[in-house]
This record gives C-alpha cells, sequence and structure tokens, in this order.
C-alpha cells in the first residue's frame, strides 16, 4: 500500500509555507537532504554528504582510543542511579559473556568499562561496542565492584527485549491495510515513562515507537514492567539519528508532528492519514533542531496553574486524539 495523501487543509509548517512535495527513499543513515523553494511551494533536493572529521589515534592502547560523543565517563553523582539500574537490570560480566553477546548480535544498552589501559581481548570488545553504537562509559574499577565481582574491566547492561526496526514497523501498517501511526521519543530517560508511553501506544492503536539509541532509555526491565505486558504487542526501534529518522519518513508521506508548549490546538488538528508525533522529556521537550524538521508543532491546552504534564500522561492525551480523528477523518 502506497503511503499517500493530501496535506489537511488545517495542516501548515511553523513557517507559515504551505505544502511540499515527498519523494520516496529507503531507511539510510548516510541520507541527506537539503531544501528548495518554488514559489510557495517547497521540494526536497538533495545535497552532497558530509564526511565525518575522524579523531586522532591515541598513541597507545587504552579505553581513549575508542573514545567518541557517547564514551564519556560516568560523574559522581549518577551513583546512586547506577546502581538501582544494576540491581533492576540484565548484567553480563567478564570478556567472553560479552563477547558473545556482541557476536550474536544481542540488544546492550550499555557497557561500562574499568579506567585505564585496554588489553587485546579488551579493545576488541570495546571496538565492537563503538562500531554498533553501543554507549560506552568509562569508570572507576571501584564502581564496577558494587555492581558485581569478577567483571573483568568490562559489564554489559543487555536490553530486556529485543528492539524491532523502522521498516518492521512500516510493514506492519501495509499488513494491517491501515496509515502508519507512530510514535516518537526525544529525551524520555525515566524507564517507567517509557513503559507507559508503550501502554498507551499499545491501546489506541498505534503501530510502533522509535527512541534514539543514546541520550535515552531503552527496554530495560524496569520499562518493560512499567508496559504491564504492552511491548509484547508493541514494536519499540532504536535509531541512532532520530532527525534523519524524521526525514525519512516525511519521504513516506508520513506527516511529523511534534508536541510542544506553543502549538497549534491540537484539538484542530486532523490527524488522519500517516502520523508521527514526536514527544519529549518532561522540562527539556523536543529539541530545538528535532522540532525545526516536524512539519507541524501541536499543543495540549493548559487551564490549571501547572503549564506542564508528565510526558507519558501527555502522549497518552495527543494519542487518543490520534486515534479518535483517523476514525473520523477530520477535527471535532
Amino acid at each position: 500500500m502506497a503511503y499517500e495523501r493530501k496535506k489537511p487543509e488545517n495542516t501548515f509548517r511553523k513557517d507559515g509555507n504551505r505544502g511540499f512535495s515527498r519523494g520516496k527513499g529507503g531507511f539510510r543513515d548516510s541520507g541527506r537532504e537539503g531544501t528548495a523553494r518554488d514559489g510557495d511551494r517547497r521540494t526536497r533536493a538533495p545535497r552532497e554528504d558530509r564526511r565525518p572529521i575522524s579523531a586522532p589515534a591515541a598513541p597507545k592502547p587504552s579505553y581513549r582510543s575508542f573514545e567518541y560523543t557517547e564514551f564519556a565517563p560516568a560523574r559522581a553523582d549518577n551513583r546512586e542511579s547506577m546502581r538501582e539500574e544494576a540491581q533492576e537490570s540484565y548484567i553480563l560480566t567478564g570478556r567472553n559473556p560479552i563477547r558473545e553477546a556482541l557476536k550474536n548480535n544481542r540488544d546492550l544498552e550499555k557497557l561500562l568499562v574499568q579506567k585505564g589501559d585496554l588489553s587485546g581481548s579488551a579493545m576488541e570488545i570495546v571496538k565492537t561496542a563503538k562500531d554498533r553504537k553501543i554507549m560506552v562509559q568509562v569508570v572507576e574499577k571501584s564502581r564496577l565492584d558494587e555492581i558485581a565481582p569478577n567483571h573483568q574491566g568490562l559489564i554489559a547492561f543487555a536490553s530486556a527485549y529485543a528492539y524491532s526496526t523502522v521498516e518492521d514497523i512500516l510493514q506492519a501498517a501495509v499488513d494491517k491495510g491501515e496509515d502508519p501511526f507512530l510514535i516518537l521519543l526525544d529525551g524520555i530517560t525515566d524507564p517507567h515513562n517509557l513503559g507507559a508511553i508503550i501502554r498507551s501506544a499499545e491501546c489506541t492503536g498505534a503501530h510502533g515507537i522509535i527512541i534514539p539509541q543514546h541520550r535515552s532509555v531503552g527496554l530495560t526491565p524496569a520499562a518493560v514492567k512499567a508496559s504491564a505486558g504492552a511491548v509484547e504487542y508493541m514494536p519499540v526501534a532504536r535509531v541512532t539519528n532520530l532527525n534523519r529518522t524524521i526525514e525519512e519518513l516525511q519521504k513516506r508521506n508520513i506527516w511529523v508532528y511534534a508536541l510542544t508548549m506553543n502549538g497549534k490546538d491540537y484539538e484542530t488538528v486532523s490527524f488522519s492519514g500517516g502520523t508521527a508525533i514526536v514527544i519529549g522529556a518532561e522540562g527539556e521537550g523536543i529539541s530545538k533542531l528535532t522540532e525545526e524538521k516536524c512539519d507541524l508543532a501541536v499543543s495540549l491546552p493548559m487551564k490549571g496553574h501547572l503549564d506542564s504534564l508528565n510526558a507519558s500522561v501527555a502522549a497518552g492525551v495527543i494519542m487518543y486524539r490520534v486515534m479518535s480523528s483517523r476514525k473520523t477523518g477530520s477535527p471535532d
């Protein structure tokens, strides 16, 4: 089933420009695109890829040989949360179990590495984790000792449930003969919020949830438990670049809406057709660049003294609005 729909009359981009065409394309992490204007319409035009700047090689093998943006020392103020996470998570200790997990493509949330020079096998494990875009965190030996004995300088946190893919989620919509309905999460770090969102998504007929690989909670045991079994029916995909994923969804004629504090009243918006809702963390909200990528910002009206809702509550409200809109095909 092709994803084709006309832009709803009450839907517009935040900059006021109405209507633009979208091409078709697969999910390619290397894909980039520019924007060209033609009157009051927009068309997307490709531009040359930019090559990443390689970091200089370290003079000798150590954990710093594998540094990248997500490879950072653990902060002292995160100590208690790490201990709680270890008590709730599936952990792998020792080099052989972690190496085998990586070899068998098991989903890992992150890898803790003892600070100091690394020997051959440890270097291989860290490099493989980096290539898989798994977050690597450097900690003191005492921190690893608190989590598990006989760690051999490495501890991995394994996902409690297997991840899906964006393509599989879209195919599920095709198989059901429905327009895609997706939930994208930006910066949700509380596992209980993630679990509650998974539960609401399953109840409202969403086809899947997409989360970024970094700076976001994953399918930890706490998140799976909070979903109250919904994770068995609601696929969750993890992507390395949320903004690029938004661009690819737009190529599939899926309209992307950012849930913000200063957008269009959600009750006046039609969410019929291919729809993706982006939800940010309470307080921080959606990142500026991600919001700019979206087609329209929508908001929930507030009449009380407080100006925000818990992220999972806000997600539940907007998801039920989408479900209602898709039934009627237009705003109430």
